[in-house]
């Protein structure tokens, strides 16, 4: 099992707002972004903040968008598309997502709907 997998969303979080608000984007952008992906809604992204719920029970409860899958592109080395385990998957789908959003790229072509 990957670290990544038991370490708390809210661990991480603040990474993501550090990264998207130093490159001019906001946190509000950051949620919707995160939202998008998970279904999530603004409640239910704070309390798995609060609980410092884990990746893997963050994943869980998420109902993924059905165009997650067309997020493609290498992240740590990796193309998002090819990677096996589901999870690890997912996790490096948020983290695409970020990576773009920190890029500058419109938030509509974040969300993929083109």
């Amino acid at each position: 099992m990957h670290r990544i997998f038991t370490t708390s969303f809210a661990s991480v979080y603040p990474l993501y707002v550090t990264k998207v608000e130093r490159k001019g984007r906001t946190n509000e952008e950051l949620d919707e972004v995160i939202e998008w992906l998970t279904g999530f809604d603004d409640a239910q992204l704070k309390q798995h903040i609060d609980e410092h719920t884990t990746f893997e029970e963050f994943f869980a409860e998420a109902d993924l968008n059905p165009n997650a899958s067309l997020i493609t592109g290498v992240v740590c080395g990796m193309r998002v598309e090819q990677i096996e385990d589901p999870l690890m998957q997912k996790i490096r789908y948020l983290d695409k997502l970020v990576d773009e959003l920190a890029r500058g790229k419109a938030m509509a072509k974040i969300l993929r709907s083109a």
